[in-house]
């Protein structure tokens, strides 16, 4: 069993992906990994809206066109889009608690943790305070205007190495002890 912090230094973010499909129980578990997030009160403001290429996969082994779409949502940071053969969107009900983002943060964490876990390849697209992204992403991805995007994960086999974190390098001086 890998332990948490092997995850940790594992997980990179991941732009490039292979053609090949994620599988569906892949995503449902993501997915129960994102419900057991915990929240404020426990008032689960987050809902998750799943994009998998599944079968739609054109001659070139690109994925569905909402993904490709994705990859215009901003000028820099979504081009992983292109490739990747799934997406979540993590989005919350603002009305619901003050602390939505973090909530819908804790959420997207655990789904990125569980991608590694489970030998996937993630990367984070922020979304929320981009106003045109977040238009777009609503309007592709059919949400409502009730309900705010946080990000969109991409998701896919990677189709690129990046180093473990050396943890002979971390920042320890971003800690602080408090007597």
């Amino acid at each position: 069993m890998t332990s948490f912090q092997d995850l940790c230094i594992h997980r990179r973010s991941i732009r490039q992906y292979t053609s090949q499909v994620v599988e569906q129980d892949k995503i449902d578990y993501l997915l129960r990994c994102a419900l057991m997030s915990p929240s404020s009160k426990r008032t689960n403001p987050w809902e998750f809206y799943v994009i998998n290429a599944g079968a739609n996969v054109d001659a070139e082994g690109k994925s569905n066109r909402i993904l490709r779409q994705l990859a215009g949502v901003k000028t820099y940071g979504a081009q992983m889009f292109d490739t990747a053969m799934a997406a979540i969107v993590v989005a919350a009900d603002s009305s619901l608690t003050d602390t939505w983002q973090c909530d819908a943060a804790i959420a997207a964490q655990n789904i990125l943790l569980a991608a590694e876990e489970q030998g996937l390849g993630a990367c984070w697209c922020q979304i929320y305070g981009r106003d045109e992204s977040e238009k777009m992403v609503h309007a592709l991805c059919d949400i409502p205007q009730s309900l705010s995007v946080l990000c969109v994960i991409s998701l896919g086999y990677k189709n690129e190495e990046r180093k473990n974190y050396d943890v002979d390098r971390l920042l320890y001086s971003k800690i602080h002890v408090v007597d």
